[in-house]
């Protein structure tokens, strides 16, 4: 039974959906603020909520090399851990913000942006 069992997949293979969750949020993180469809911006909000969370739940050393693990990507591990803490100090959740703008132009998917307030 699938109850409450939340399943993104934004490929074909698992491989696929990783390396899209990991380029939208190295996207997000560095820029912070991207233009993507609402089903990969759903799909990689939690994902960069649970990375802030990470950094501010755990010693530094540790948050890095988790970080590290999921992203694979030193400077926007550097830049949660240097700029986003400070920001997110007080607050517990909602690092993340989507907005809708309409339908993409070329396939009329649901298009949205997804920011770091």
């Amino acid at each position: 039974m699938r109850h409450k069992v939340k399943k993104v997949k934004l490929g074909s293979d698992k491989d696929h959906t990783t390396a899209v969750m990991r380029n939208l949020a190295m996207s997000l993180i560095i820029h912070e603020k991207i233009k993507t469809t609402a089903h990969r911006a759903k799909a990689v909000q939690p994902f960069v909520e649970n990375l802030i969370s990470i950094a501010k739940r755990k010693e530094k050393r540790e948050a890095i090399r988790r970080i590290n693990d999921l992203l694979q990507h030193t400077s926007s591990s550097k830049k949660i851990l240097e700029v986003l803490l400070d920001r997110y100090k007080d607050r517990t959740s909602g690092y993340t913000r989507i907005t809708k703008l309409g339908n993409r132009k070329g396939d009329n998917a649901p298009y949205v942006q997804i920011e770091l307030t």
